[in-house]
């Protein structure tokens, strides 16, 4: 009992009359929630059951896609149990912790997109020295960074955020992010400095190094013939298309939580539900139309 009454609860304020419309909330994310472990699920299926699919570019797909499901699986459960529930609220240590993997998982993906465009620029810069560059070791010590160098990253800020004191309890959102610091009483200047550090560090210096890889590649591809132009767009375009959406995806996180009490509450809830909704779903649709061998495998599936 004393263990209960020591728990501190916060209030998820940024449902939008959930008592009259909570059986329509439900229903469509259960239906999308769905629809994102169908679809992601199907492709990393196919990727490790076909041979000509092993290869590491399409490896580096799975894994982009296992972490949109585990993105998705943070939080659409407490999110389809909130629209049921008379209270929609939630411990504050199940928040922080929600809002960690939240975090682990938007930076992993920066990562997994920045080793997808390194196979990318050593497949069409330096075809000779694929093999021996891009081996099997190489794609583990990649995958393996790219979960433990954010898990780490974000241990060091869980390490900085011990022993705050919260002075409002009431989140203005549907799920917890970074939005969990308004809650505290003092804003800790180490944790401001540490969190622009980290986004520089495992967001922004990725997406320079794939714009460079990129911009290599076009720049070869320009300069080759037909068939080098028609690889680099049929592989590269896709992987681009995704990183177009996943940025805007965060730029819209940071914007929501620095704009949080000038936006209007339904304007806050549409922007964060194209976040949670577009991007689990758009990974699968892209690679799953965009690339050649999936996209034929998908045919021979269905069609059977």
């Amino acid at each position: 009992m004393d263990a209960e009454l020591n728990v501190t609860y916060i209030t998820l304020g940024g449902h939008v009359e959930l008592y009259k419309y909570r059986y329509l909330y439900f229903v469509v994310m259960f239906t999308v929630y769905i629809l994102i472990i169908c679809c992601n699920s199907i492709i990393i299926c196919l990727i490790c059951i076909h041979k000509n699919l092993h290869e590491p570019m399409y490896i580096f797909i799975a894994a982009l896609l296992l972490n949109s499901v585990l993105f998705s699986t943070n939080i659409y459960p407490k999110l389809l149990i909130d629209f049921l529930s008379e209270k929609q609220i939630i411990s504050y240590s199940a928040c922080f912790f929600q809002a960690i993997l939240y975090y682990i998982l938007v930076y992993s993906e920066f990562l997994l997109l920045a080793a997808m465009a390194y196979d990318r620029y050593v497949s069409i810069c330096k075809p000779l020295q694929y093999a021996t560059i891009m081996r099997k070791t190489t794609i583990s010590v990649f995958l393996v960074l790219a979960w433990f160098l954010p898990a780490c990253e974000t241990a060091v800020a869980v390490v900085l955020n011990v022993n705050t004191k919260l002075c409002s309890f009431t989140l203005k959102g549907f799920f917890c992010n970074n939005s969990i610091y308004k809650l505290q009483c003092v804003h800790s200047r180490a944790l401001s400095i540490y969190g622009v550090f980290m986004l520089l560090n495992v967001a922004l210096l990725p997406v320079l190094f794939i714009l460079f890889t990129y911009t290599r590649i076009l720049i070869i591809a320009y300069r080759s013939c037909r068939e080098v132009r028609t690889k680099a767009a049929q592989t590269c375009l896709p992987h681009l298309m995704v990183l177009i959406n996943f940025s805007c995806f965060v730029t819209y996180d940071v914007i929501i939580v620095r704009l949080e009490s000038d936006i209007p509450k339904t304007t806050h809830l549409i922007i964060t539900l194209q976040v949670v909704l577009y991007h689990p779903l758009f990974n699968p649709i892209i690679y799953g139309l965009k690339m050649k061998d999936i996209s034929k495998h998908l045919r021979r599936l269905f069609c059977l």
